[in-house]
């Protein structure tokens, strides 16, 4: 989504080549041009991460990837991080790791997706507080304790569907697998997409920089949800051998990374690290 105050309009510079319609032509492109950006859809971590996991044609995301499922609420933790919502409690005297810090409410304001104000809600409701891997848990519906099922937020993967639907990036169909039928969303924008996936490699190669704390964090994000959802892979299908060993270097290195040594720096999003810590460390 385009940043309107950093769009430089072009002026019309007074020469002999420069008629009227000249420069009209030129504003109307550019008007142009700013209406497909103000179209563009913002899409959050969870959909970014369904779409590069997604098979296009098929619709739908592997039978046998169970890992999503937790990267998908991870997910969900880093964007309301993101959006000013959650942070976690203060140190205090004693130092503490990243993995028993707890998620503490900074802003109840609804973030207008069905998905983040569920989680939201269960965040502010809940006493005494969880930590980032508690709620990953949870949100998952991984707890042997009944009382906190009800915690568990349903039909992740559907519903990040019908939202991508609405945005004009997938489509509905039905397939039938011999015993059932099933409600797949094929892919419709294939440029939305790969969009996605040159982020993911941009981040690693043409704009590598060797300080985590100096990448754009949501692209740092989306690479470490990714591989914690086992779907990263596919972000690299169409690299060269060289490319792809590449690549794989730097996400190992990213994976080396002490989260709590990173959490300490100085401007470090706390909740960020606190949800790597919790699928890395």
């Amino acid at each position: 989504m385009a940043n309107r105050e950093g769009l430089v309009q072009r002026r019309a510079v007074g020469n002999s080549s420069d008629t009227p319609s000249a420069v009209q032509n030129n504003k109307l492109s550019d008007d142009e041009d700013d209406s497909k950006r103000e179209k563009a859809p913002k899409l959050t971590l969870l959909e970014e991460v369904i779409l590069i996991g997604l098979k296009d044609k098929e619709g739908y995301t592997s039978f046998w990837n169970d890992n999503i499922s937790s990267g998908l609420r991870g997910a969900i933790l880093m964007e309301l991080g993101f959006r000013g919502r959650i942070t976690l409690d203060n140190l205090g005297m004693r130092k503490r790791s990243l993995l028993n810090r707890r998620v503490m409410l900074s802003n109840d304001a609804p973030c207008g997706d069905i998905l983040l104000d569920e989680a939201l809600r269960h965040i502010k409701e809940t006493e005494p507080q969880e930590t980032c891997q508690s709620w990953i848990e949870l949100l998952s519906g991984e707890t042997w304790n009944p009382l906190k099922l009800r915690y568990q937020i349903r039909n992740v993967r559907e519903r990040i569907a019908k939202n991508l639907v609405e945005k004009g990036i997938l489509t509905t169909e039905k397939q039938n697998f011999v015993v059932f039928d099933m409600t797949t969303h094929p892919l419709m924008d294939q440029a939305q997409k790969q969009q996605i996936i040159r982020k993911i490699q941009d981040t690693l190669l043409t704009r590598w920089v060797n300080d985590p704390q100096r990448i754009d964090k949501r692209a740092l994000g989306l690479v470490y949800l990714a591989h914690a959802s086992e779907v990263l892979e596919q972000a690299f299908s169409c690299l060269s051998d060289d490319d792809y060993d590449l690549a794989m270097k730097r996400v190992r290195e990213l994976l080396d990374l002490d989260p709590d040594v990173e959490a300490s720096k100085e401007g470090a999003d706390e909740v960020f690290w606190g949800v790597v810590a919790s699928f890395f460390k």
